[in-house]
């Protein structure tokens, strides 16, 4: 495999309600090691109550707030901040006036979760039994 360039604006885009995902490195770029996305959280962003088993989430806050809840702290980060989540760390994600990031997924797999999701109907999106089973999948656990 040769070298992998993506300009400003390319990659694969995700555009959710509160939250555009742009992968900027796939998991088969990298033999599965990481997977990197620019996410732009829109105002009233909000990720409930999560962990990880296998995945190391790396966010590097490029502007706005990013705040994460954990169990005994609560973090608010602006531009220049990088907050690590370890596995196994349960942990809530928010930005009420919208944020943008890179993140670092490790080991890579965050877009394929993301390809699967944008696979969905609406009406499976909203069923609570298959969004755990795709989650638990993608190593998303939500409480």
């Amino acid at each position: 495999m040769t070298h992998s360039v993506i300009r400003p604006g390319e990659g694969l885009h995700y555009d959710w309600t509160k939250d555009h995902v742009v992968v900027k490195t796939a998991l088969g770029v990298t033999d599965g090691r990481v997977t990197v996305v620019e996410d732009t959280l829109k105002p009233g962003f909000h990720l409930p109550r999560h962990h990880h088993k296998r995945t190391v989430e790396i966010f590097y806050v490029l502007d706005g707030e990013f705040t994460l809840v954990f169990d005994d702290d609560t973090v608010v980060a602006t531009a220049g901040t990088t907050l690590n989540v370890p596995t196994g760390v349960w942990h809530e994600a928010s930005s009420p006036d919208g944020a943008k990031l890179i993140t670092v997924f490790t080991p890579g797999g965050f877009d394929q979760y993301m390809a699967a999701l944008a696979a969905m109907t609406p009406e499976q999106l909203g069923d609570v039994a298959l969004m755990t089973t795709v989650g638990e999948t993608y190593d998303t656990w939500f409480r």
